[in-house]
């Protein structure tokens, strides 16, 4: 049964990686309507995999390496599609969306460098961030006008998130898969100590 539940989870997590060129597609066809239906199901495979992968044991440094690109290639389509059906949006917030983008650009380069793979930590900032990510994304998209007050919150729990990640990757000399944060690295290492 573990074979199994391991091949159900990667799957789930493979398909956001097998929609992204269809979600690319749709956007460049303009099939809007088709896009943010596929995206909601895209976000919440993302909620199932996590889940099921911790509830049936089957949590893998594939699973994580898979989870962390189909994340961040939903993530590409959903900025690609913000330029093109909310341009509005996009210019009003563009300051700090490129404070976010900046981050995770540094983040990604600094574990790139430091490990020589993205960094796969699942923290749980980063899953609290993504919920507010994924909230105010899909509401982006089903309301007419963007939801700025939860913007905003994901804004600063992203942030949040991002910092917490660049001081794991300078704290943790090894690649390290779901950690859950920089309080029980610390913990770890307090007890290690004593």
């Amino acid at each position: 049964m573990r074979k199994q539940s391991y091949y159900i989870v990667n799957g789930i997590t493979l398909y956001r990686l097998v929609v992204f060129p269809l979600l690319i597609l749709l956007i460049i066809s303009k099939r809007f309507d088709l896009y943010k239906w596929l995206l909601l199901v895209s976000f919440l495979t993302d909620a199932i995999d996590g889940f099921l992968a911790r509830r049936y044991k089957v949590v893998s440094v594939l699973g994580a390496k898979l989870d962390s690109i189909a994340d961040d290639l939903t993530i590409l389509s959903v900025i690609i599609a913000a330029i093109v059906y909310k341009p509005d949006f996009i210019r009003k917030e563009i300051s700090l969306i490129i404070i976010l983008l900046g981050l995770f650009v540094f983040q990604t380069i600094y574990a790139l460098v430091r490990y020589g793979k993205l960094s796969s930590f699942h923290t749980y900032a980063a899953k609290s961030a993504a919920i507010l990510q994924g909230s105010f994304l899909l509401l982006l998209f089903f309301l007419r006008e963007p939801v700025y007050w939860l913007f905003y919150i994901a804004a600063v729990a992203t942030i949040a998130d991002l910092l917490e990640e660049i001081i794991l990757v300078w704290i943790l000399p090894k690649w390290t898969a779901n950690v859950k944060g920089i309080f029980w690295i610390m913990r770890g290492k307090r007890s290690n100590r004593g």
